[in-house]
């Protein structure tokens, strides 16, 4: 994996992406206290349970692969730039029920703050 450019620049957010075989990998591409830019990669038949965050908006866009979205009592398709929006308090997940990997950017705002 490549070493996280200076911002501002441009860069490939899917060369960033982390697997892990026992659950989601995660990679921050940006945080600051106003916003978090990140990546959820997922192995086929792994799954982000449905939860939801209080006080933050939380955008989704798929970058790879293929499988669904979790939006209170919906599932909606997942494909290459499909964006979903998850607004404060609205509960979302995502299960990779495709046969390859699946990677999507996700966006927080505000942050959750460095911890």
């Amino acid at each position: 994996m490549p070493d996280l450019p200076e911002h501002p620049d441009t860069l490939r957010p899917e060369a960033f992406a982390v697997f892990k075989d026992e659950k989601m990998g995660k990679s921050t591409l940006f945080e600051s206290d106003r916003i978090l830019v990140g990546l959820n990669c997922f192995e086929p038949g792994q799954e982000h349970a449905l939860h939801a965050h209080e006080g933050m908006d939380k955008v989704y866009q798929v970058l790879e692969g293929t499988g669904t979205f979790l939006l209170e009592d919906r599932e909606l398709p997942m494909e290459p730039g499909v964006m979903l929006i998850a607004p404060s308090g609205v509960p979302h997940g995502i299960r990779n029920d495709g046969g390859a990997r699946l990677v999507v950017s996700a966006i927080l705002a505000p942050g959750p703050g460095k911890k």
